[in-house]
């Protein structure tokens, strides 16, 4: 099953392109070319962009707070498991503490390094950090790849908290929902709302049926259509039935 994630609010849209940034940062961080290292550099430019356009590190702790007194409300109660309720309290407060511990601005410490700002500007150019625009970059991409790893780690890290708080936030919303098995007819699904709060909604489908879906919604209703997954002419509606997992998650 292939599944979809579409955010309602733009609180929830950012933390879902970070989590995508933070994966590609750590697969190529793994790797030992020069190329997977470029490929990091500018991922963590792209976590520092997204991460600076708001008051993120507040918003993770106010909410990892409310998760934690919700489940606070779940101790003595005897179907739940004290050990896995106290494991998560337990991430909860080591996440919430990290963030804490971040001071000043969101990657202050990268913003104050001049060589790393140097490349992030010609990074913005098509081709723009050639090993004559930068020969200190060309430089460094050429040295040991544990140098350069141990350099990465060292830019990355203090960046992790932001992916520890996000990683529990999402976890806890993935899970609130229960699927429901549906069916656009001739590609096409409609529901009203009809008061229905929501803050993602998640798509899962076959991919045998080789569609992909385009999804529109707000709190009056939700529409789905079911494109033939195209990769040379421009996408068509399918015209035949498609049977879906609809699930709404909310914090």
């Amino acid at each position: 099953m292939i599944s979809y994630e579409y955010p309602l609010n733009e609180r929830i849209r950012t933390l879902l392109r970070l989590e995508d940034l933070y994966y590609k940062l750590a697969h190529f961080s793994r790797g030992d070319a020069p190329q997977d290292h470029h490929v990091t550099l500018l991922t963590l430019f792209e976590i520092l962009e997204v991460a600076g356009r708001a008051d993120l590190k507040v918003d993770l702790v106010q909410e990892l707070e409310r998760q934690r007194q919700i489940l606070i409300s779940f101790r003595n109660n005897p179907e739940i498991s004290e050990e896995a309720l106290s494991g998560a309290l337990y991430e909860i407060e080591q996440a919430s503490s990290s963030l804490l511990a971040m001071a000043g601005k969101i990657g202050q410490y990268l913003r104050e390094n001049e060589w790393l700002m140097a490349i992030r500007s010609r990074a913005s150019i098509p081709g723009g950090v050639c090993q004559f625009d930068l020969p200190s970059y060309h430089f460094w991409l050429q040295r040991d790849a544990d140098q350069r790893r141990h350099d990465l780690s060292n830019w990355v890290h203090p960046m992790l908290p932001i992916r520890d708080g996000l990683a529990i936030v999402l976890r806890l919303l993935r899970a609130s929902g229960r699927p429901e098995t549906q069916v656009a007819r001739g590609g096409t699904y409609q529901l009203m709302m009809a008061g229905r709060s929501a803050q993602m909604l998640r798509l899962r489908l076959s991919p045998a049926d080789a569609v992909v879906p385009e999804i529109s919604a707000n709190k009056y209703a939700l529409n789905v259509r079911f494109m033939l997954s195209e990769t040379v002419i421009r996408p068509r509606l399918s015209d035949r039935d498609v049977e879906f997992e609809l699930t709404f998650c909310s914090l």
